[in-house]
């Protein structure tokens, strides 16, 4: 039996880090020792923050053994990528379905229904871009505001002491500071 299941606890490491690279490596070295993504998260928008505090947070440091705190999900940049890809791909395929539908049912021709077809899915295209733009300009905007607050935070949850171990050695290499364990309540 381990030390979490005797005290019925859940455990998790934490790690402050200075930069989005070196965080990103230190989950790429978790993912691959083994840890889900499902017991990474992160640090919610500021906004969120501070709207479930009831104040404004100054530094990372009041927050980061607060299990209060409002956390989402890792979302790895290749989900990202592919979502937006997919995103944008919806659509010019919805713009050239649409573009298509209207030529074949005004009894367009088919050169007139491939025009069609193009100038539709590139319109359609560039809202995908733009937006896919948007999201990206929001990530910048997410890690500039962790920073400013001293850093960027990453929970790792940890089902026993040897994971525990692993999770701290692996956020320290990669340049995380302040690691540590602490045990979160039992309905965290």
């Amino acid at each position: 039996m381990t030390t979490n299941e005797k005290s019925n606890q859940t455990r998790e490491a934490v790690g402050v880090f200075a930069d989005a690279g070196a965080m990103q490596l230190a989950i790429n070295d978790l993912l691959s020792s083994g840890f889900d993504r499902a017991e990474l998260s992160l640090l919610a928008a500021e906004e969120t923050v501070n709207e479930k505090l009831g104040h404004k947070y100054k530094k990372v440091a009041e927050i980061e053994d607060d299990a209060t705190v409002p956390r989402t999900r890792y979302i790895s940049q290749e989900a990202i990528s592919e979502g937006e890809y997919v995103f944008t791909g919806g659509l010019v395929l919805l713009g050239t379905l649409g573009a298509v539908g209207t030529i074949v049912a005004s009894g367009g021709a088919l050169a007139a229904a491939i025009t069609g077809a193009v100038l539709g899915g590139g319109t359609w295209g560039l809202l995908g871009e733009l937006l896919a733009r948007f999201i990206g300009v929001q990530h910048a905007r997410y890690i500039e505001e962790q920073l400013k607050h001293g850093g960027l935070l990453l929970w790792v949850r940890c089902l026993n002491s040897e994971r525990e171990k692993s999770a701290m050695e692996i956020l320290s290499r990669h340049s995380g500071h302040d690691v540590h364990v602490h045990a979160l309540p039992v309905s965290a």
